[in-house]
């Protein structure tokens, strides 16, 4: 089925993403897994590329363009390309919307030129150690201190959390509880009392820095609060939607991905004398996944579409989300088994998608989220 999601600017675009990654990332990727993290000149020639920034002012480096589809080409090359140490989908669609939407002028200024160089690396660091999905059981806490907050408290699995120098930290500033009383404040590299701990052995994604942070009597200036106090909860919701409808574009390109590439290895692999791609089992096993791909890329095409006209619904994006995921993780798992033990070796294309995409329907809200928010929309 021919997609129409895309015009020749987005197109044009993807050739540009391709030479990038072929230059600047597919050289440097195994290397970059073993040290796991990446080198920071990758950033730096991401953002000479283009691809920082996306939907930044010009005025500040960045790409000016609000349309979605751009962040869509680029989390669709990345996948496809097994590139998930440079994490420019967390930078661009998670963080970026927090600096263009609430930052003042000062702190768009302070911040976004190097935002969009890549010389200014970001994170958002909202779970704790005891807190997942739960934003409303954050602990961490900034304490109003005159002119200044007084930060405490911990952060964990939070991606680029080694290589950023400015993290977005969601703090409770109210003793009162539940969702209210949250605020967001940007914290930068280097200030006293913020410390980092290890870099987290996942089971995938080695090349991207995943981190503990800690934070103790951190004194943050009330002139890097973004937005309001007590407001943060607010705009988490209102940012979540771009970060699952980016979560899902992602992955039904990793099960796309993986499909096409186990498509040609049961046409090349024979057993009992005749290609795998003969057996009746393969061929239902192949049908069934690429029907399963087609109807969702048709359902996360149309929620692009709409988040480009500020229409799509939480509810939507959760859908999205929950669904692209488990079928990346179904794809995976499924093209894995028709590889046979070639697909069990660490350095396969089928290992690396069932390892590096093991994460999604966690991050980001995890699938038990997801469902209870849908079920919630239809039922109250």
């Amino acid at each position: 089925m021919q997609r129409e999601l895309y015009a020749e600017e987005h197109e044009d675009f993807r050739a540009t993403v391709r030479a990038f990654l072929a230059r600047e990332v597919t050289p440097h990727h195994a290397r970059w897994e073993r040290q796991g993290i990446v080198d920071r000149s990758a950033w730096l020639a991401a953002g000479k590329a283009g691809l920082l920034g996306l939907a930044v002012d010009e005025r500040h480096g960045g790409g000016g363009s609000p349309d979605f589809r751009f962040a869509a080409v680029l989390a669709e090359e990345f996948v496809r390309a097994g590139a998930s140490g440079l994490a420019v989908g967390l930078h661009n669609d998670i963080v970026g919307p927090y600096l263009t939407g609430l930052a003042t002028e000062e702190q768009r200024e302070r911040w976004l030129p190097g935002f969009c160089s890549g010389e200014l690396i970001t994170a958002i660091a909202m779970t704790e150690p005891d807190t997942g999905s739960d934003l409303q059981a954050i602990r961490t806490t900034a304490v109003d201190a005159g002119d200044h907050y007084l930060l405490n408290g911990a952060k964990t699995f939070i991606s680029n959390g080694i290589l950023a120098d400015l993290v977005v930290v969601v703090a409770r500033t109210t003793a009162e509880g539940g969702a209210h009383g949250l605020s967001l404040l940007a914290v930068e590299r280097g200030a006293p009392g913020f410390e980092r701990g290890r870099n987290f052995d996942k089971i995938g994604q080695h090349a991207q820095d995943t981190a503990e942070l800690f934070f103790h009597d951190v004194r943050v200036p009330k002139t890097d609060l973004l937005g309001e106090e007590n407001q943060g909860f607010l705009y988490l919701m209102r940012n979540l939607a771009q970060e699952r409808l980016a979560i899902a574009v992602a992955a039904i390109a990793a099960a796309e991905a993986v499909l096409d590439e186990t498509i040609g290895y049961v046409k090349r692999r024979t057993a009992f004398g005749r290609p795998l791609a003969r057996l009746q089992h393969v061929r239902f096993e192949i049908a069934e996944l690429a029907t399963e791909c087609a109807v969702t890329r048709a359902f996360v095409d149309r929620c692009v579409r709409e988040h480009n006209r500020y229409a799509l619904t939480p509810v939507d994006a959760s859908m999205a989300k929950w669904w692209a995921t488990e079928l990346q993780k179904r794809a995976a798992d499924r093209c894995l088994q028709l590889h046979g033990g070639s697909g069990y070796l660490r350095d396969s294309a089928v290992a690396r998608a069932f390892t590096d995409g093991r994460v999604q329907t966690i991050y980001g809200g995890t699938t038990e989220i997801m469902k209870e928010i849908v079920g919630r929309s239809l039922l109250s």
